[in-house]
């Protein structure tokens, strides 16, 4: 008796197993990397099919460069496939398999870079750096209005230009560590300065945007940079983010303040005192005058006001604060508005979130501390998923699961069933 997939062997008692039956396995038919400037690569894999996948940064060690690693599961390298040489920004690329038929190359760099993920049918490609201009789509163009004879279309959710209509894409969270370098930010009585604390839970935060299926993490800043308040916008939108969200500290004179709160773009001036005060400080702070925020928030609240990204950025503002309320206390349980230039992103939902007030002797010692450090994240990182998992931006993995699953997306700011 022959059976595919059966190995019989006859006795005095019929014995029938099963064979493993061979799963091919997706291969990498070819890799190629170019680089347009000494900052920036870029470098496309030709697959038989797309793989699961995950790609990453990690900073340098005492021994080791700064690198990206990309992993793609159940894969292996065509027989006799070299890898490219150094060019650029990329000293050296190597590859190796992890457990589970996992193939992972690594990209060694001169120095610390993000990658920016897209896909094209079976190609994958890594941009390293700043993205080329010419990679950039355009935004599309604004539809022409409905007639009076035709009924109004539904409001659009919110979708970046980048976009593709269904590739199971991983969302991509800017994930934003206030200040740096030679800006501290706020500080504690005992000395912890505002920049490492945030830095430490941003760094958190990624880790774990970065182990969850369908999410991946973007640092605004990877080390104890200054980083302008205009370039963390321009490196947040390079990276096609589908989100964005800084984080900060808060402090104020009155020691016993405590609590964390959570800001959005303000369209008509700030939610309260405190908050104008905030948000000015803030922008001053990252390089932005009071007449450059005046003229550039202006500007930005106008393509705010005709799209859907201020009421997105507002339901999942909401979602955070009930997150952050399960960790500790809220100080202002409404989400609050200010004009925080760092938040000036027309088409990517965003929002500040101020952890904790770094000026009250309790909380300084909770923020010093790596497992709230890493609550914190975590409470973060429900609020971000919540809300991407019920309004997922087109052509991600979530949209088509969400789809599977015959629930329409939630869109910001519409109403009905």
């Amino acid at each position: 008796m022959k059976s595919r997939g059966l190995r019989c062997a006859w006795g005095a008692l019929a014995l029938c197993a099963m064979a493993p039956v061979a799963v091919a396995a997706t291969t990498v038919s070819k890799v190629e990397l170019s680089a347009p400037s000494t900052d920036s690569a870029r470098m496309v894999l030709s697959l038989s099919a797309m793989p699961d996948r995950k790609v990453f940064a990690i900073e340098k060690t005492a021994d080791k460069p700064d690198r990206i690693v990309i992993d793609l599961t159940g894969t292996r390298m065509a027989s006799g496939l070299r890898l490219p040489h150094a060019v650029g920004p990329v000293r050296a690329v190597r590859s190796g398999t992890q457990p589970g038929k996992t193939l992972r190359l690594v990209i060694e760099l001169t120095r610390p870079l993000n990658p920016v993920v897209s896909i094209n049918g079976s190609q994958l490609t890594i941009d390293i750096g700043a993205v080329p201009a010419q990679f950039v789509a355009a935004p599309a163009p604004s539809p022409a209005p409905a007639s009076a004879s035709s009924p109004a279309s539904p409001p659009a959710p919110v979708r970046a230009a980048h976009a593709p209509e269904d590739t199971g894409r991983d969302v991509i969270v800017a994930v934003d560590a206030g200040h740096g370098g030679d800006d501290p930010g706020a500080s504690g009585a005992n000395g912890t300065k505002e920049k490492d604390v945030v830095f430490a839970i941003a760094l958190a935060l990624a880790k774990r945007i970065d182990a969850e299926p369908g999410m991946r993490a973007y640092l605004t800043r990877r080390n104890d940079r200054k980083i302008e308040l205009r370039e963390r916008i321009g490196l947040a939108s390079r990276a096609h983010a589908d989100f964005f969200v800084s984080i900060h500290a808060d402090a104020f004179k009155n020691r016993d303040v405590a609590g964390s709160s959570v800001y959005v773009l303000s369209e008509r001036g700030a939610s309260s005192e405190a908050a104008r005060l905030l948000a000015e400080q803030e922008n001053l702070k990252g390089g932005i005058s009071k007449a450059d925020n005046e003229d550039q928030l202006a500007a930005v609240l106008m393509d705010l006001s005709q799209g859907a990204s201020k009421a997105a950025s507002m339901e999942a503002a909401e979602r955070m604060l009930s997150q952050l309320d399960r960790v500790g206390t809220v100080r202002k349980t409404k989400v609050q508005q200010a004009g925080f230039a760092v938040l000036k992103l027309p088409d990517i939902p965003s929002m500040l979130v101020e952890t904790a007030y770094i000026t009250n002797p309790g909380e300084e010692k909770k923020l010093r501390d790596p497992a709230h450090q890493a609550a914190l994240a975590e409470a973060i990182f429900n609020g971000v998923r919540e809300h991407l998992r019920t309004s997922p931006p087109d052509g991600t993995l979530f949209a088509r699961q969400r789809a599977r699953s015959g629930i329409a997306p939630i869109i910001a700011g519409s109403t009905g069933p």
